[in-house]
């Protein structure tokens, strides 16, 4: 069995296991894990969007937690806005309304990764990693000093997001409208990856000189990469908030950075729907340990090790018997 024909299969088991999860945990009458199950699939979304990032732009961020921040801070923004009947700087009307809300924390994300990366995008290796950490931090303590909104207690919804048609308040779904917007993520990034516009932005990764010299503008293919990616995480963002009905500066943290990376890392890096293995297999093990002990990194620690040493190109690679 080829590699090719191991990952259809592995993709297309994967996906009608995240369809099936809520019902099986239904039927064990284990509700509760539907609320993981989402949870998963939320950072899943945002670990590949980094995946877009390290694995083909070859841009190491520690400052991705940025657009999954600011898209969660513009839906509750709106949401407590809509709440206290107020405008928005005394301009714009607050909001409960999904298809209004979250495409703007999108906009706001994708507009804040256009303004880091084209300062960031003047370096590259370790400059870049400290320069996008360093812009994620600047906003972390930025939402620390937003009394208005929390400070750092943070802020509170009283619910979720309204779309028509649909009952956001169901967890069950919710969850299949995190799924679609997983589902439609991972189509868009692997055309993307796989066009031209792929091509070239790996060809940058491995040799942007090369590529500059054959009149191909590295940085901008860079850039809209950057932009892309920081989109998906504003999304990411817009949707973990909704679920836990809060927001915190804690989301533009640098350890959330890290721990998405991580996912990136553990589930495979540069293959797109490594992360998703990622991103699940984090959280189990997380789940499952804490149960046991508060310090369950103590344990997850070596097992990232063992993945490192003797899976290089991760879970996903392994499962696939890539090369």
């Amino acid at each position: 069995m080829t590699s090719d024909v191991r990952k259809t299969m592995l993709i297309a088991g994967g996906g009608l296991c995240f369809c099936l999860l809520p019902w099986a945990a239904i039927l064990f009458g284990e509700q509760y894990l539907i609320s993981l199950f989402t949870r998963i699939l939320i950072y899943a979304l945002a670990a590949v969007s980094l995946d877009l990032l390290i694995g083909y732009g070859g841009l190491i961020s520690l400052g991705h937690a940025a657009f999954v921040g600011i898209g969660g801070y513009v839906t509750a923004i709106f949401f407590h806005h809509s709440f206290e009947d107020e405008l928005i700087a005394g301009i714009l009307p607050g909001s409960e309304n999904a298809l209004l809300v979250w495409p703007m924390a999108v906009l706001a994300a994708a507009g804040l990764a256009l303004l880091i990366g084209s300062l960031s995008l003047r370096t590259s290796g370790m400059h870049f990693i400290m320069i996008t950490l360093a812009f994620a931090q600047m906003l972390y303590y930025f939402a620390v000093g937003l009394e208005k909104y929390g400070g750092d207690d943070g802020l509170s919804l009283y619910s979720r997001n309204q779309l028509a048609g649909m009952d956001l308040g169901s967890d069950m779904q919710f969850y299949f409208v995190c799924l679609f917007f997983l589902a439609l993520f991972l189509f868009l990034a692997d055309r993307l990856v796989k066009s031209r516009f792929g091509l070239v932005l790996r060809g940058a990764s491995s040799s942007r000189r090369r590529i500059n010299a054959l009149g191909i503008p590295a940085r901008n293919y860079k850039l809209i990469c950057f932009v892309i990616g920081g989109a998906g995480a504003g999304l990411a963002g817009a949707l973990l908030v909704n679920q836990t009905e809060y927001v915190s500066p804690g989301l533009l943290h640098w350890t959330m950075s890290g721990e998405l990376m991580v996912m990136v890392l553990l589930g495979g890096l540069g293959s797109l729907f490594g992360p998703v293995l990622g991103a699940a297999v984090y959280l189990l093990l997380e789940e499952t340990l804490a149960m046991y002990t508060e310090h369950w990194m103590v344990y997850l620690g070596p097992i990232l090790i063992i993945v490192v040493l003797f899976a290089k190109r991760g879970l996903f690679g392994l499962l696939t018997l890539r090369e």
